[in-house]
């Protein structure tokens, strides 16, 4: 990517981190004749987003795939998210999911992160994690993805932990979401992940997750 081309960190990108829409954003207007609804299409349009900039580098990524890809007009992403820059900075926050995952007390976390991974890849209809691993984008794309990663993941998490190690601890944590993403992803739809309840995968998977909460 060019200088003017490279992807920045937004000021906003249209969502707080809480991830919901700011006040006068245009997934609360109206639906445009003939475009899906108005949530419904933004999150049609992140998710094709985000698929597009993990399997393709960034400057062969159009907004015009990303609207076919998401069954919608070029000119609602322009109105939405105004441009190509603009909608890659809100593909690569990791902000929402990072809320969501830690608003649990540390010593319920590891259950709420395993419940709430489970939760969040179905809402969002994909894991809201794991393009930190699998992006091809060029060096540059990847390095702002996992620089985004630890300060919006595995630092914020760091500063949550207590007791010794809490970096090595918080970095532990993260590789297991990620593990856990891979695992749902690899053996869908017909392997035994995909036909457990979300609480019996906690069961099994959120004592490890706890022991490094705890750091015992």
């Amino acid at each position: 990517m060019s200088t003017a081309d490279k992807p920045t960190t937004p000021a906003t990108d249209g969502a707080d981190p809480s991830g919901t829409p700011a006040a006068g954003d245009a997934a609360h207007s109206p639906a445009e004749p003939g475009e899906a609804g108005p949530e419904t299409g933004r999150e049609a349009i992140i998710r094709a987003a985000r698929r597009a900039f993990t399997l393709k580098p960034y400057a062969e990524v159009t907004m015009r795939g990303i609207a076919t890809a998401a069954g919608v007009s070029p000119s609602l992403i322009v109105k939405r998210f105004g441009t190509k820059e603009a909608l890659f900075n809100t593909v690569v926050d990791f902000r929402p999911a990072a809320t969501e995952l830690f608003a649990a007390p540390l010593p319920d976390l590891g259950r709420h992160l395993v419940l709430t991974m489970v939760d969040l890849r179905d809402r969002l209809r994909g894991d809201p994690l794991l393009r930190v691993v699998f992006s091809l984008g060029i060096e540059d794309e990847r390095t702002l993805l996992r620089a985004r990663f630890r300060e919006q993941v595995s630092d914020r998490l760091t500063g949550l932990l207590t007791g010794p190690d809490a970096r090595l601890r918080a970095e532990l944590v993260a590789g297991q979401l990620l593990g856990l993403g891979a695992t749902l992803s690899l053996h869908r739809p017909d392997g035994a992940t995909a036909h457990t309840t979300p609480e019996r995968l906690a069961d099994l998977y959120a004592p490890g997750i706890q022991h490094l909460v705890d750091g015992t």
